[in-house]
């Protein structure tokens, strides 16, 4: 029976032992925290910004052309001939249809040139949290904002990467 006994405490004793040493390799890093750092001492959105900004400003021009010509359609419609009021309906009709298809394309080319650039930041990232986790012997990594509770042995990496990265 003591034999019995002395087996089962050292049975617990182990896994309790294991169970700290399993937490000791654990890290937790908040990936959100460090895009957002990240993209914003890169410029990202800086740079994006300065690449459309032609197009968007070509767009806002057209745009409030296209809004001058509805206005004045409206305004003045009911006195114009019939003949210069179908021009102006055919015109503003072509020029919404202008509009609409540079505008959706210049949101296309916007959010696959953003995903370009992120997809840049997230390999940096991951690529830093790999480092960081080898020097420090981490043996597995999570998301801080995909762990339900993380106790106070489970160290949070974060800043280690986030200076890694810069």
């Amino acid at each position: 029976m003591k034999k019995w006994l002395f087996a089962a405490g050292l049975g617990i004793a182990m896994a309790a032992s294991a169970s700290v040493q399993a937490a000791e390799s654990i890290a937790v890093v908040n990936m959100g925290n460090l895009f957002q750092q990240v993209a914003q001492n890169t410029g990202v959105s800086k740079t994006l910004e300065n690449e459309f900004k032609g197009r968007a400003s070509e767009l806002q021009g057209m745009e409030n052309d296209l809004q001058a010509k509805m206005q004045r359609l409206q305004r003045d419609g009911s006195t114009m001939k019939a003949s210069d009021r179908s021009k102006l309906e055919k015109d503003v009709m072509a020029s919404r249809q202008t509009f609409s298809t540079k505008a959706q394309a210049f949101e296309q080319d916007r959010q696959r040139r953003s995903g370009e650039e992120r997809g840049k930041l997230v390999t940096r990232i991951q690529s830093a949290v790999k480092k960081v986790a080898d020097d420090k012997g981490y043996d597995v990594v999570l998301d801080t904002n995909t762990v339900a509770y993380a106790g106070s042995s489970v160290k949070d990496i974060t800043a280690d990467v986030l200076k890694q990265v810069k």
